[in-house]
């Protein structure tokens, strides 16, 4: 009897421990993280692509507009977004005339009042600081020495009138095909070099984005147009003939009830003009004897840093004194923003001078920013970058370090448009 009681006693003490121990033969259930789309597109820019677009452009030359070397980049950048899938490309044509070197020029409308305290007025409304290197357009070929590409680039824009063609293509998006995000950059450019900065740097960071955008499963809930502007050395021609042509066309379905929309509403402009050299502030030359180099005048003589700087940045501007500044302004906080999470190397800065670019004719219509290596009024107006319009401007002058800094661009518009345009990758 007494070992009965004892083992039912045993019994009913063991079953709530039982009952309390965890169960041995199941794992806890780990929940995944959810993947972030935007950094799995991120991820997809690598360096050795951007370079080899920048690259194949500079086989075109300086790609002057009006020439032929310019038509035939124009016909490559199109075949190449189509290989990309993103194949509804069209062409904007308008006019152009070139005035004989010697006919009167019309007169440039007045700029934005700038220069303060620190120096003497810079472009945008900027104020000029510090160092400063002479800047100008090289016209002489003869300054180019490499004998095939002097040769490449000989022939010159015809004087008269003539045809002229921007290249872009829509990735088209499924929710709001009636709105959408420009991205953009000039094709062509002039000093008798390879134009591999100003703007292949750009254009290949377009076309970068064209290709990740249109790969297979990739969904924007809005509209992202990738156009390659023309004439922009001759005076932004080729992005004010888009605007003159396509403003009163926004957001107008074409045919009624066909759900296509041949120009969408902008939402925003983002322009990309030279994007790899910032290597800070020239400082005064020195000789071999350690002596400061002046010229004929006495002048002191002033370079730029041989290396990319550490603190490189991306530059974002707006235009303070646009229609669009607060939007702008909107805008060009989000891709700093963007570039915060996104961008691997280098930082982003945001200024408020943005001038002499393809997004001024847009900037009094719609929230319009500029992506650069450096600031365009201040800095690059102050010969940061020794090879602007250039015989220099040459592939083999820029380093990985420079090329790098145009990918942290091209990381920073992507997810700055995937995030505004709504992304989303199919599985």
């Amino acid at each position: 009897m007494k070992s009965v009681v004892s083992l039912s006693v045993a019994l009913a003490l063991a079953a709530p421990l039982a009952l309390a121990q965890p169960p041995t033969s199941q794992a806890p259930v780990q929940t995944a993280a959810p993947v972030d789309p935007i950094a799995t597109l991120v991820g997809q820019l690598e360096l050795e692509k951007y370079k080899a677009t920048i690259k194949s452009l500079t086989l075109f030359g300086d790609r002057r507009q009006g020439t032929q070397r310019n038509r035939d980049a124009l016909d490559w950048i199109e075949a190449q977004l189509k290989s990309y899938g993103c194949t509804n490309t069209e062409r904007l044509q308008y006019q152009y005339t070139e005035l004989a070197k010697d006919a009167p020029r019309p007169k440039r409308a007045p700029g934005i009042a700038s220069g303060g305290a620190g120096g003497p007025p810079g472009q945008g409304g900027s104020t000029l600081f510090g160092n400063r290197i002479k800047t100008g357009v090289n016209n002489d070929p003869m300054l180019q020495p490499d004998e095939k590409l002097r040769a490449l680039n000989a022939e010159q824009t015809p004087v008269g009138t003539s045809l002229r063609e921007n290249v872009y293509c829509t990735k088209v998006g499924s929710k709001h095909p009636e709105e959408m995000y420009i991205v953009s950059a000039h094709m062509d450019g002039i000093g008798f070099g390879e134009a591999a900065n100003d703007d292949g740097s750009g254009t290949a960071l377009v076309m970068e984005l064209a290709r990740i955008f249109s790969a297979p499963g990739v969904e924007t809930d809005r509209s992202i147009r990738f156009i390659l502007w023309n004439n922009e050395e001759t005076g932004l021609n080729g992005a004010a003939a888009y605007v003159e042509q396509r403003k009163g066309l926004q957001g107008k379905e074409s045919p009624k009830g066909s759900g296509k929309y041949p120009e969408p509403k902008w939402l925003g402009m983002i322009q990309h003009d030279m994007m790899l050299f910032d290597h800070g502030m020239p400082f005064q030359k020195i000789d071999g004897y350690g002596k400061p180099v002046v010229d004929e005048h006495g002048e002191p003589v002033f370079v730029a840093p041989p290396e990319q700087r550490l603190e490189a940045d991306v530059n974002i501007e707006y235009q303070s004194q646009s229609k669009q500044a607060e939007g702008s302004a909107k805008l060009a906080w989000h891709f700093r923003s963007a570039n915060d999470k996104y961008a691997t190397h280098y930082p982003a800065a945001v200024g408020f001078h943005m001038t002499n670019t393809d997004s001024t004719p847009f900037m009094d219509l719609v929230p319009s920013i500029s992506l650069r290596e450096n600031e365009r009024g201040q800095q690059i107006g102050a010969g940061w970058d020794p090879h602007w319009h250039q015989p220099t401007d040459l592939y083999k002058n820029f380093s990985d370090k420079d090329f790098m800094l145009g990918l942290n661009a091209a990381q920073t518009t992507l997810s700055g448009v995937a995030q505004l345009a709504g992304v989303r990758i199919k599985q």
